[in-house]
């Protein structure tokens, strides 16, 4: 009687366990959300590509891969290319993941409240890391004569790595 007691408790327990490993799977759990992160290796591809695209260009700049939260997971900055390029680069990935949009995008509002905060930069050279509709980084350069150049290497970093995000999500 004893064993079967045994028996009988260690069967329902398990069953119970499973249940609750269960649970997630079939419902949300209201308490809680998931977050898709871009991982430290798909960032230091992004970068790498993205200061390779502007060599191609005959340009060194520098440039800053961030999480969705803006927090920096890499910094590069090419041999020559001027040490503003680095904390510049910092701004306009920040930027464009707390707005969820590419910076070229924001110009107009720069001239506004909060487009003359200290830690924003509302012109082009950042853009948004997405992965099944949903933001998981951001990219910004600096060191092009010219925004718009910023924002096709950063591009290009993204575009480096998109299907591999695609097909991981």
């Amino acid at each position: 009687m004893f064993h079967s007691h045994r028996t009988r408790t260690a069967t329902a327990l398990t069953a119970a366990l499973l249940t609750a490993a269960a649970a997630p799977a079939l419902a949300e759990d209201p308490m809680t959300v998931s977050v898709k992160r871009l991982s430290l290796d798909t960032a230091q591809k992004i970068a790498q590509a993205t200061v390779d695209a502007c060599r191609e260009k005959g340009i060194q700049i520098g440039v800053t891969v961030v999480d969705r939260d803006g927090v920096v997971q890499v910094q590069l900055r090419d041999t020559i290319a001027a040490p503003i390029t680095v904390p510049i680069s910092y701004k306009k990935a920040y930027t464009a993941v707390n707005f969820n949009a590419n910076t070229s995008a924001l110009a107009e509002r720069a001239d506004t409240a909060v487009g003359r905060q200290d830690f924003l930069v509302m012109s082009a050279g950042g853009v948004t890391v997405t992965s099944g509709g949903s933001l998981i980084g951001g990219v910004g350069v600096s060191g092009a004569p010219a925004g718009e150049t910023d924002e096709e290497c950063a591009q290009a970093g993204v575009d480096a790595v998109q299907d591999d995000l695609e097909m991981a999500f």
